[in-house]
């Protein structure tokens, strides 16, 4: 069945750069289940470079680095100095267990942010979720550095159950951290290993106005949708990928799989009521408005 896209299909406001499978930790919910075992994927420095030349070219202005761990690629600091050049903002989603000193030197620079996950304000819980017996405690004290040194940070509450969000949030206001959002684990990668992805675990965004390139150079509509490639940035320019036919194929299964899943037993669409501050991306510029 073909789908046809609502409307005419523009260039994204953001995009992430899902740089590697690389991690220090080893998440139990990874939705790429990255760890200390990823690699970097084929996607070289020129490519990386390329690609960014090619968002700036495209009206984009905002960039995530993600991955995996981002700062554990050894040319991240490059290509974010490459894309401040452009005059693209850039925000760096880490664990934030270690940044070395040229990193806290990079995310001081105007246009860079930094994103990370917090599980939970019992350290227990945290690194039963990371898998590492003090990662808590390493992100929480660059948590603190990275406010002190005035780089503007977010933190997204994951949570599986929802237990122990309140108390995660005061904790995180205590720290001064102004930008909390929280999500649920999403059903994909290790969070969801023994069912094959679908649409029904995404918040709907990812239809329209982002993209994600992976470090296969594989394009898709979000992180969680790399199994939805619409192109390759080794073999195509990443505006024709944007705004071709594979993409607004994709963004309107998305719609389309996010429209059924709404509908009630009748046939009827049910309104879904997002809480304010539930996180709809792990991206800059999160927002979760109705999707219909």
């Amino acid at each position: 069945m073909t789908i046809t896209p609502e409307r005419p299909i523009t260039a994204p406001g953001m995009i992430w750069l899902d740089l590697t499978r690389a991690c220090q930790l080893e998440c139990a919910h990874c939705y790429n289940a990255s760890g200390p075992d990823g690699d970097h994927g084929t996607m070289t420095r020129a490519d990386w470079l390329r690609t960014v030349d090619q968002a700036a070219d495209t009206g984009v202005r905002h960039l995530q680095l993600i991955g995996g761990e981002p700062t554990l690629h050894p040319d991240a600091p490059a290509i974010a100095e490459h894309a401040l050049g452009h005059g693209l903002n850039v925000e760096t989603y880490s664990n934030m267990v270690y940044l070395s000193p040229a990193w806290w030197v990079l995310l001081q620079r105007p246009g860079m942010s930094l994103a990370t996950s917090y599980y939970s304000h019992d350290p227990a819980r945290h690194n039963a979720m990371t898998g590492r017996p003090a990662s808590h405690r390493h992100t929480r004290r660059n948590l603190v550095k990275a406010l002190s040194l005035g780089i503007p940070t977010r933190a997204s509450i994951i949570t599986t159950t929802g237990d122990g969000v309140e108390e995660t949030r005061a904790e995180l206001h205590q720290l001064g951290v102004q930008r909390i959002s929280v999500d649920h684990v999403r059903p994909y990668g290790r969070g969801n290993p023994d069912t094959e992805p679908d649409c029904s675990g995404l918040c709907g965004a990812c239809r329209d106005n982002r993209a994600s390139v992976a470090p296969d150079g594989t394009v898709s509509p979000c992180v969680f949708t790399t199994w939805m490639g619409t192109g390759n940035v080794h073999t195509e320019e990443l505006v024709d990928i944007l705004t071709g036919p594979g993409m607004a194929q994709a963004r309107a299964g998305i719609l389309a799989g996010k429209k059924n899943e709404d509908e009630d037993e009748d046939g009827g669409h049910v309104t879904v009521e997002c809480a304010p501050d539930n996180e709809c991306r792990p991206g800059p510029l999160s927002w979760c408005p109705p999707r219909k």
